[in-house]
């Protein structure tokens, strides 16, 4: 077992005021005069966790953790039927990630994220590269709809049964599975809602069930509250395309460069094929790809070792 940094408290945090309504949790935990370092969370719709706080030396990094909008502590709660979802995009979160960095007076951050948090990331890294120092990503996604439909269609050659009850719950056509399952989490019956929150969170368990170091009942173990949260807003993200142009982050990948990147995956990960991660390091010269052969999607102990190994070393940079 991979040993984490020892557990930390916030030594700062608070509810930053984005506009439309909506406020983001954030905290501060380790180092005041340490190297500022941003965890960007996954999902989307997954909040963060006390666990993201454990990859960074306290003594060395300045750790910011935030909640995209919506979910986790900020408020409104997507879980809320009257939470309205129209300013929850990929460009408001973009905008809270700046309007933070410049709330805690932070002039560049390393950012490190997985899966989703590492779209998120990306993006805004290239919106804002002078505001970025390093780059560490496990488990590489850039969102694109290819990848989307991967996800929710081509995944159904391995799991055909699953999959035939997954996309049998929105009475929609095939190809359009993920934007059924965003019209039903926005029905005004909260049974209607609730089962399809269980049925995506169970697609999701699946999608995960074969890895070597899978959890069972990652997702539909979690409150009701929290998949209500996590489904809407992830049907809203992906039904959109993250409202990213497709292959839009690989093609601006030339403004990293000079961004030091690593760039971790698990070579038996099917959620995110490692076709993605290799496109990417092909894409920025400054990344360095590192395939895992022991992980999927949801990591591994050699996969942990390899992100502080990446961690500790951009904290003498």
């Amino acid at each position: 077992m991979t040993e984490l940094y020892p557990p930390t408290e916030p030594y700062d945090n608070g509810m930053l005021d984005v506009g439309d309504g909506n406020h983001v949790y954030w905290e501060v935990c380790g180092n005041p005069k340490g190297k500022p370092a941003l965890v960007v969370h996954g999902g989307p719709g997954l909040g963060c966790s006390p666990r993201h706080r454990q990859d960074f030396d306290p003594e060395r990094y300045q750790v910011v953790l935030f909640d995209q909008r919506g979910c986790g502590r900020s408020t409104p709660p997507a879980s809320d039927l009257e939470t309205d979802m129209n300013s929850n995009t990929t460009e408001h979160l973009l905008a809270d990630m700046e309007q933070l960095r410049e709330h805690l007076g932070i002039e560049r951050w390393l950012l490190s994220g997985a899966s989703w948090g590492s779209t998120l990331l990306l993006a805004y890294a290239e919106r804002h590269p002078d505001r970025v120092s390093e780059i560490v990503i496990t488990g590489v996604t850039t969102t694109r709809r290819s990848e989307i439909d991967w996800l929710y269609h081509g995944m159904s050659r391995f799991f055909p049964e699953e999959w035939e009850r997954f996309r049998t719950v929105p009475d929609t056509h095939y190809s359009d599975i993920v934007a059924g399952y965003a019209r039903l989490m926005d029905d005004p019956d909260q049974e209607v809602r609730k089962r399809a929150a269980n049925e995506w969170c169970a697609w999701e368990d699946t999608i995960i069930s074969e890895e070597p170091n899978g959890t069972a009942n990652v997702f539909a173990g979690r409150s009701l509250d929290e998949k209500l949260s996590f489904v809407r807003i992830a049907s809203h993200y992906f039904s959109n395309g993250a409202w990213l142009e497709e292959g839009e982050l690989l093609r601006n990948a030339d403004r990293l460069s000079d961004i030091p990147g690593v760039l971790i995956h698990g070579r038996l990960d099917l959620a995110a094929p490692l076709e993605t991660a290799w496109e990417l390091d092909r894409a920025w010269p400054d990344a360095e790809l590192i395939v895992v052969d022991d992980s999927g999607h949801t990591g591994s102990d050699t996969m942990t070792e390899y992100k502080h190994s990446a961690i500790e070393r951009f904290a003498r940079s």
